[in-house]
């Protein structure tokens, strides 16, 4: 698919994108980037625009990778998404999520923060 070929994230995010389209999300974007930072994946669930932060590994060695999403991070996606929707001519419904990828398991946390 035409998409994948724009994924620059690697493994986890190929996985992130099968599963999102897997389950009916449309792809908006892959590593949308602004001055703030990046967004793994832009998709739209119905009506809802959802921001995706994508966390992969193999072991649990270093803990889950959901926990790499701290507070820091959270605000700096909010910021990136800021900027993403003020190019929107109508602001839609939006949540944050968290994909995470441990080995071949893959763990969608919905309104992740």
């Amino acid at each position: 698919m035409k998409v994948f070929n724009k994924v620059k994230g690697g493994k986890g995010e190929y996985s992130a994108i099968k599963y999102l389209e897997k389950n009916k999300y449309k792809i908006v974007e892959t590593n949308y980037k602004n001055k703030v930072g990046e967004i793994d994946i832009i998709a739209r669930q119905k009506d809802c625009l959802v921001f995706i932060e994508v966390k992969a590994r193999q072991t649990k060695q270093y803990g889950l990778p959901s926990e790499a999403v701290d507070a820091r991070k959270q605000r700096k996606i909010r910021l990136v998404a800021e900027g993403y929707l003020i190019k929107c001519k109508e602001i839609p419904q939006c949540r944050f999520d968290v994909i995470e990828i441990l080995g071949d398991e893959i763990n969608h946390i919905q309104n992740a923060f």
